[in-house]
């Protein structure tokens, strides 16, 4: 039937301007990794591996890195061809692993048919896992009283987006839509 005229009015003035917030975040994170590299000497690094030359990944990594530059993150991009042997790929991503200059790793999906996505992305080091898809991090997600080191992107911003605006969600219902592990079981579990 509609809202009707107050509830639309009061729908609007509670609008939740993403980009607004995603600037503050990115202000945040912009001084966290200014305070690292005072106390460290190095800036924080992010290494993307990405497979392949699809268009909407492309745009995704060069995203990532114009956000990595504006916030004083050093960004590295490892681009693999279409046909890399899943050989190949894990022996980038453990090389990487393995490199003390990187402090965060993202294997950029979907990975071509013919490799392993979920194999590729355990063996990130559960320290390195910036999406937090790594089991550790995941199953430690799942268990309430535990921090992982870190949460998939998406469901971490929707939550930023209610805490700034003090959506408080304790005793309510809400309902996900879909149970991937990017999106879905993550937000479920926050």
């Amino acid at each position: 039937q509609g809202l009707g005229a107050p509830a639309a009015a009061a729908a609007v003035d509670n609008k939740i301007d993403g980009k607004l917030i995603a600037e503050g975040v990115k202000e945040e994170v912009r001084l966290q990794a200014l305070a690292l590299k005072g106390e460290c000497g190095q800036a924080p690094c992010l290494a993307v591996v990405i497979i392949g030359e699809r268009k909407d990944s492309q745009v995704y990594v060069r995203n990532k890195v114009a956000a990595c530059e504006k916030c004083g993150i050093v960004s590295v991009t490892n681009a693999l061809p279409e046909d890399v042997t899943q050989e190949q790929a894990s022996a980038a991503v453990r090389a990487l692993n393995e490199d003390p200059s990187v402090h965060a790793i993202l294997v950029q999906l979907p990975l071509p048919p013919h490799l392993d996505s979920v194999e590729l992305l355990d063996l990130i080091s559960h320290r390195k896992d910036v999406d937090g898809f790594h089991p550790l991090n995941a199953g430690l997600l799942a268990t309430r009283g535990r921090e992982p080191l870190a949460v998939p992107c998406t469901p971490a911003g929707i939550m930023e987006m209610l805490r700034v605006h003090s959506v408080d969600l304790r005793g309510k219902r809400a309902l996900v839509l879909g149970r991937s592990s990017i999106v879905g079981t993550p937000i479920s579990l926050l």
